[in-house]
């Protein structure tokens, strides 16, 4: 029986607020794009230069939530998730695919700035308000694709 592992981990930036859809089923998504950067000396003129991806991410249900409770441009968050693959249709017809992080565990790394903190959405809760707080997606709710 061969093993395959699908686990992103994304220590970055929001380049924006969440993006928040709320459903007639009750149903909720989050989407926002984390920046990660990296530096390096340019080899022929020993210039230091940095190179910035974007990587866009959804979080569902809980953590949802809590994307849009806490989350806010600039924030520095670590993601962890798995990578999908997902297409559609754009307006004109043409078929289109993008890659996206699905969260299934947030990290808010800095203080929110605008938006009030809330209880923390974990199935175990941290005490010590110098240690971030951890939100993870339960097991059982992770929608399958």
């Amino acid at each position: 029986m061969s093993q395959s592992v699908n686990k992103i981990i994304l220590l970055g930036n929001l380049g924006r607020d969440p993006e928040v859809r709320h459903f007639e089923n009750g149903g909720v998504v989050a989407s926002f794009s984390v920046a990660t950067s990296e530096s390096f000396s340019d080899a022929q003129t020993g210039e230091r230069r940095e190179i910035t991806d974007w990587h866009d991410v959804v979080a569902w249900r809980g953590l949802a939530l809590v994307a849009e409770k806490i989350l806010t441009k600039g924030a520095r968050v670590y993601v962890e998730g798995k990578l999908k693959k997902r297409s559609y249709q754009d307006k004109e017809g043409l078929s289109k695919t993008v890659f996206e992080v699905v969260a299934e565990e947030l990290i808010l790394l800095s203080k929110p700035e605008v938006k009030p903190p809330m209880a923390p959405y974990t199935e175990q809760s941290t005490v010590n308000s110098n240690v971030p707080e951890v939100f993870r997606e339960k097991e059982d709710d992770i929608l399958p694709f």
